[in-house]
């Protein structure tokens, strides 16, 4: 092997022009973010006066609407059923009836027991009087004993039939009595037929039909219903939150609570705990907390998304009773923290920068005290590179 000392070192050549493309992208990207007639596309929302007097959160939780009184209506027995008498969103009454089974068979065994009812009593009649003969046959026995007129023998042969009968009318008492408790037992496996609302509520589910077979256990595959209907109690509804264990100790019975459903985000629904549940989830280190309505209405629905926020259980009827300050914008608006707080305010299609004084937190809103008016619409979530006196777009 030599080394070729004549030959030129080959030079990879960079691809210059691939490199000026890039910089002329990086530069115009840069232009459009920095550059102060570039417009960038942002969602807004407007300053709006509070609704309700100042009070502030202590803790702000989610949960759902509940009810304590909720029940999947079903049979005693299996059965087929006959006839359902309810539709979903029915108002029904305790006691009302929701459906029928079939009940032929339970009619014809009533009617057997009722007419082994009658024979037991037509029998122990017929008992009764051969018993009132049998003991005037006795007193004429002893009165011909007396004088010497009948042999010992009639005498305990009349006193035996007496006592026979005897037996015999008390165990004809006791057949009647068993015949009239498989009457009551038959009758009461007849009204099992008719299935009849626990309580009053609204009918949510109907989950059987005529025609289907019903029982109260779950038998039979998929060819057997375990329920007619599923009854809820609205008068019982409720919220239950999942709070952090970290933070348990700031909410406590009886405690006012302000609930905002996810269908109705403007409506603020008065509450109070009623109680904290006294266990803890280890897997997801969370505490159950009840929280009652103060006000029923018919908008609010079981299962339905709603947000709490537990206020401070030290404000006195005074601070509830001062007329409502500041404006509410959404907490997403914020920026900075502390004295440092800013928004950022569209006017004219460009934004301006404005310092905020903040209060109390409600939901996924803030008090602003002072920096803002109402009706005055602000930046939620400004994006990267945004500044003062940047054109922007609303977005939709």
């Amino acid at each position: 092997l030599r080394i070729d000392r004549d030959a030129r070192p080959q030079v990879r050549r960079w691809p210059w022009g691939l490199l000026v493309a890039g910089v002329i992208v990086l530069g115009g990207i840069a232009v459009w973010q920095w550059w102060p007639g570039a417009s960038l596309q942002v969602s807004v929302a407007t300053a709006r006066a509070p609704t309700s007097a100042r009070q502030a959160s202590v803790l702000d939780a989610s949960g759902y609407v509940t009810a304590r009184r909720q029940a999947t209506v079903s049979a005693k027995r299996t059965g087929k059923v006959k006839v359902v008498l309810v539709e979903e969103g029915m108002a029904v009454n305790e006691g009302d009836v929701v459906a029928y089974l079939e009940d032929d068979t339970e009619a014809a065994q009533l009617a057997l027991v009722e007419a082994q009812l009658g024979s037991g009593r037509a029998a122990l009649k017929e008992i009764e009087a051969q018993l009132r003969e049998a003991k005037r046959t006795l007193g004429r026995a002893e009165e011909l004993a007396e004088r010497r007129l009948a042999s010992t023998a009639d005498l305990d042969a009349a006193r035996a039939s007496v006592e026979a009968l005897d037996a015999r009318l008390a165990a004809g008492g006791e057949e009647v009595k068993v015949a009239q408790r498989n009457v009551a037992l038959q009758r009461q496996l007849f009204s099992e037929t008719v299935i009849r609302a626990p309580f009053s509520g609204i009918v949510i589910a109907k989950t059987a039909q005529p025609g289907e077979m019903i029982s109260p256990v779950s038998a039979g595959g998929g060819f057997t219903r375990t329920g007619i209907c599923t009854i809820v109690d609205m008068q019982s509804l409720e919220i239950e939150v999942d709070v952090n264990e970290a933070y348990i100790q700031r909410v406590q019975a009886g405690q006012r609570v302000t609930a905002v459903l996810d269908a109705y985000p403007d409506w603020r629904i008065p509450a109070e705990v009623i109680a904290i549940v006294p266990t803890a989830d280890r897997q997801k280190a969370t505490v159950r907390v009840r929280v009652g309505f103060l006000e029923k209405d018919d908008r609010v629905l079981p299962d339905m998304g709603v947000k709490v926020a537990f206020l401070d259980a030290t404000a006195t009827a005074a601070d509830s009773a001062q007329p409502p300050t500041g404006v509410l914008i959404p907490t997403a608006a914020v920026q900075g923290h502390g004295s440092g707080s800013f928004a950022w305010v569209l006017k004219d299609s460009r934004v301006t920068r404005r310092d905020l004084r903040l209060g109390a937190e409600l939901g996924d809103s803030i008090q602003v005290i002072d920096g803002l008016d109402a009706g005055e619409r602000v930046v939620v979530a400004p994006p990267a590179g945004l500044r003062e006196g940047v054109e922007v777009t609303v977005g939709i």
